[in-house]
């Protein structure tokens, strides 16, 4: 008579398996449509979250099959090895998510300027679904400047166009695409001051030595325009997380004050009252990255 020891199935494990790779394949076609594709933020944190938990309860049948295995023999090690492999990249982004939530201050709007932050040209406007955020107030600037002190703006010891050549070229290396400008006709005005007047070439003429350092442009009427101060140039764009594609709305201020020039960043969150820190790293790297670009003029 011939003996033959059966061993039993682990059904936890092979549903493990099942279940961490539905939540993988939710996770990566919300990741990729919300990065190339239509999809919202708030309803990739929808999907993707769903995506987590299917990966959350694919660990447990896992280690249920793992426990199985090791008393009684069950078959399913391979399926519960396997679900953990799955679900490793949903739960890891889902866990780096929770933990920058809870340990990043709950802003979504930093500025290198928290008392005259650099306005917006055109207010964006974005349908925040289930994810509503309060207005900016000034509590969430002293919490920008107690969670970020480093963030502050630059000054250059340079012509305005000079600095505005170096905002522009770093901004597009960091991926900030411009959609509304104002104030060039200040640094059009520089620029024409650097003409040498055909008199000048005359004998007897005198020709610039010297570069005019830019000075402050008289108010007229004695009122400030709409948007910005006299003497600002505002950059307002768009500017993406490279992974997942977050949105976030950037606006740049330029401002002359006697032989410097003034940077100052804005950066929001395009959804959700919490930018996770992303707003206050990506001004921090433009902002070093500016430094190097423009590294001769840089002043304290």
């Amino acid at each position: 008579m011939v003996i033959r020891y059966e061993r039993p199935y682990s059904h936890s494990a092979h549903w493990a398996r099942r279940l961490a790779s539905f939540g993988l394949l939710l996770f990566l076609a919300a990741a990729l449509s919300h990065r190339f594709g239509p999809l919202t933020t708030p309803h990739f944190l929808l999907l993707s979250g769903i995506g987590a938990a299917f990966a959350f309860v694919a660990v447990i049948l896992a280690v249920v099959g793992f426990v199985r295995l090791w008393r009684v023999g069950a078959r399913g090690g391979k399926a519960a090895f396997a679900a953990l492999l799955l679900a490793a990249l949903p739960l890891g982004v889902a866990g780096y998510g929770a933990q920058a939530y809870l340990t990043r201050p709950k802003i979504y709007d930093v500025t290198t300027d928290p008392f005259s932050s650099p306005p917006w040209l055109k207010v964006p406007i974005a349908n925040q679904d289930f994810l509503p955020r309060p207005p900016v107030t000034l509590q969430d600037r002293e919490i920008q400047a107690a969670a970020y002190p480093g963030l502050t703006g630059r000054r250059y010891e340079g012509a305005l166009d000079r600095v505005l050549q170096g905002v522009r070229k770093v901004a597009a290396e960091q991926g900030i695409v411009f959609t509304e400008e104002s104030g060039l006709e200040n640094v059009v005005a520089d620029l024409e001051d650097l003409v040498v007047k055909p008199d000048a070439e005359k004998p007897g003429g005198s020709v610039i030595a010297v570069v005019p350092v830019p000075s402050a442009r008289p108010l007229e009427n004695g009122l400030l325009p709409p948007i910005g101060g006299p003497n600002d140039v505002l950059l307002q764009g768009q500017w993406r997380t490279f992974v997942f594609g977050f949105r976030f709305d950037v606006s740049i201020r330029l401002r002359e004050e006697e032989e410097t020039a003034l940077v100052d960043i804005r950066a929001a969150s395009r959804y959700g009252p919490h930018d996770l820190g992303l707003g206050a790293a990506f001004a921090e790297r433009y902002l070093k990255a500016l430094d190097a670009e423009l590294l001769g003029i840089a002043g304290d």
